[in-house]
């Protein structure tokens, strides 16, 4: 501790102790070599670019107003202080820290965002999903992760070039800032995926967002006038029914993007998808060359269910090869839901590319052609047209009905 009147001096730190050997090595250099070094040396401490000649007479005036300010205080002062000092006065030049602050910015922008669209990237995306899933199970509120992908986004790449196709990147990402909430976020994440956050949102609110997103996009992309069907598929996942990890929210959500990017592109022409009944053995056509008609598929006659029905044994036969592989739903909640028949519901036996099979009570009151809303694991429930393509008895005397998607 210092004496009464005496002047307390700071231990020198291991940098001002540097910049004073600095001083006294530059004292013993001639001109020449004392400006090439002091121009590299303003150049790596404060990002400017002088002259030799201008970096010399930065370093007098430095040392000059060193002194100046020591005899003023009546101690030492460091040079690194008389160096900010000179070089702040400067109308010329910026104080050393704002340039490392500014390209510290810089550097950071661009390690967190897509510079294609200006989103969030993938690196982000992973600390925002870690972040927020602990939130959600903090204050036990729902989080619903979105994976987004642009559907034929080849196919504009290949046909009208690549600088199209990132202009359709960019849309979607302009059609994502603008429709989401300010607590939402979004992300570029691959090629053609994009990622939304939604905090405290559930399923249904999560999969009507995703909706108007997809209308807007496609209404947006309109005055390009492309004759290709580009739109924005989606799968939905939400903690912590869907899970709560990262790993298994993010797997749900990308099955419900396949699944929802299969369901939902139907042919626009009616396909059978159950078995229908075979045809009778046509007679021998006589000899001499002729051309035959192709088969007509005829579904069979609605029967009451009974024993009579089906022959125990009776194994349907196809006239042809399915199209589509069905998915058996048996043992799941799959059913679906009328509407328009006051709420009724049915099971959903099985799924295809191309239709439904349901297991009704009765079929008195069910049109040939009505509208239902399904409801299938690992999908969002989704409304769709079908139509009745035929009936058969099931078990319990109930009837299974096919259905075919009306596009």
């Amino acid at each position: 501790m210092p004496h009464p009147g005496e002047v307390f001096q700071p231990k020198p730190s291991a940098e001002d102790s540097f910049l004073d050997l600095l001083v006294e090595t530059l004292e013993g250099l001639d001109e020449t070599a004392r400006g090439q070094f002091l121009r590299e040396f303003f150049r790596t401490i404060a990002q400017i670019d002088l002259t030799e000649e201008q970096s010399s007479e930065y370093w007098t005036k430095i040392l000059h107003w060193r002194r100046e300010l020591a005899t003023g205080v009546g101690r030492k002062v460091s040079l690194k202080t008389a160096m900010v000092d000179v070089l702040s006065s400067s109308s010329s030049l910026r104080v050393p820290i704002l340039v490392e602050y500014d390209e510290f910015k810089k550097l950071q922008i661009n390690a967190a965002t897509d510079a294609l669209t200006g989103l969030y990237n993938r690196r982000l995306f992973d600390e925002y999903l870690e972040k927020e899933l602990n939130r959600a199970k903090r204050y036990g509120q729902q989080l619903a992760v979105v994976i987004l992908d642009l559907h034929k986004l080849k196919e504009v790449n290949d046909r009208f070039g690549h600088l199209q196709g990132d202009h359709a990147l960019q849309i979607a990402a302009t059609t994502l800032r603008t429709t989401l909430r300010a607590s939402d976020f979004a992300f570029r994440i691959g090629g053609d995926e994009f990622a939304l956050l939604l905090p405290q949102t559930d399923t249904d609110q999560a999969v009507t967002l995703c909706r108007r997103v997809r209308a807007e996009y496609e209404n947006q992309l309109r005055p390009l006038k492309m004759d290709v069907a580009v739109t924005l598929d989606f799968g939905v996942a939400v903690h912590p029914q869907d899970g709560d990890q990262k790993a298994a929210l993010l797997g749900v959500a990308d099955e419900r993007l396949y699944a929802l990017k299969h369901s939902t592109r139907v042919p626009p022409r009616v396909v059978p998808i159950e078995p229908q009944v075979p045809r009778e053995p046509t007679p021998a056509a006589p000899q001499g060359p002729s051309v035959s008609p192709p088969p007509r598929v005829v579904p069979p006659p609605r029967q009451a269910p009974g024993p009579s029905a089906v022959p125990p044994n009776a194994t349907p036969q196809h006239p042809e090869r399915r199209k589509w592989e069905r998915v058996s739903l048996a043992g799941t909640k799959a059913h679906a839901v009328f509407a328009e028949l006051g709420q009724k519901t049915a099971k959903v036996v099985d799924l295809s590319y191309g239709g439904v099979a349901l297991r009704v009570d009765s079929v008195d009151d069910l049109p040939t052609q009505f509208n239902a809303v399904l409801h299938v694991p690992i999908l969002p429930p989704v409304r769709v047209v079908l139509r009745k393509v035929f009936t058969l008895p099931s078990e319990g005397g109930r009837i299974r009905v096919g259905c075919a998607f009306i596009s």
